[in-house]
This record gives structure tokens, C-alpha cells and sequence, in this order.
């Protein structure tokens, strides 16, 4: 990711409803969400208020649509969300990996695997 676009998908996420868009995508996972559903999560924000911010957030990368049947199913876009991490942290830890260690620590423990109780 360069600067133009890292500026372009900070500028989409300075926007409450926006960032909180993006962060339920990416807990919806891959599959993503219908548009209904992302705005009835919104505290039921309108469909045009929907489509405003979706459109925002599509057009800077972050968030991704297909057509299914008649819906329109949003889902993050997971390599430009790397990517913003990436353009953040590349330069973090100048030679000193203690730095950027807390961070990249916290990345792996939230991404493994829930323990199933069942075969522990």
C-alpha cells in the first residue's frame, strides 16, 4: 500500500459509522453481510445512509461487493486491511524488534484458533 491509498482508507475510517462498518465486516468473516443486515446492525440506519457509506468505504478499498440473487453481500477486504497494518508498522521497530513485539503479539493471539473444550 502506498500513501495516496493509506490516506484514502484513513480518511474512510475517520467516520464513526464507517470504521464501525469495516470492524463488523471483518467479524462477519469472508462471507460477508447483506446490506439490510449492515444497516439494521447500524442501529437501523436508512438504506440510502447505508449505501452512502458503503460506497465510501468501497471506493477507498476496504470493503469488497457481490450481487447474490437480488442482495448485495459487503465483506472487508482483508488484503487492503493487511496492507493499512503493513504501511503503519513497516518502518516500527528501526532494528529494535522489542518495539513492534506488543503489537505483532497481540495480531497472533486474537487470529489462533479457539481450543475445542471437546478434545482437550
Amino acid at each position: 500500500m502506498d500513501e495516496k491509498q493509506a490516506l484514502s482508507a484513513f480518511a474512510a475510517l475517520s467516520q464513526e459509522t464507517r470504521l464501525r462498518i469495516v470492524r463488523l465486516l471483518v467479524t462477519a468473516g469472508p462471507e460477508g453481510m447483506p446490506a439490510g443486515a449492515i444497516g439494521e446492525a447500524m442501529d437501523g440506519a436508512s438504506s440510502s445512509r447505508m449505501s452512502f457509506h458503503l460506497s465510501h468505504l468501497e471506493q477507498s478499498g476496504l470493503v469488497e461487493s457481490r450481487r447474490d440473487g437480488r442482495s448485495i453481500i459487503y465483506s472487508a477486504s482483508y488484503p487492503a486491511l493487511s496492507g493499512l497494518l503493513e504501511f503503519l508498522m513497516r518502518d516500527c521497530c528501526q532494528g529494535h524488534p522489542a518495539v513492534c513485539s506488543p503489537v505483532v503479539n497481540k495480531l497472533v493471539a486474537c487470529c489462533e484458533p479457539a481450543k475445542d473444550a471437546t478434545h482437550a
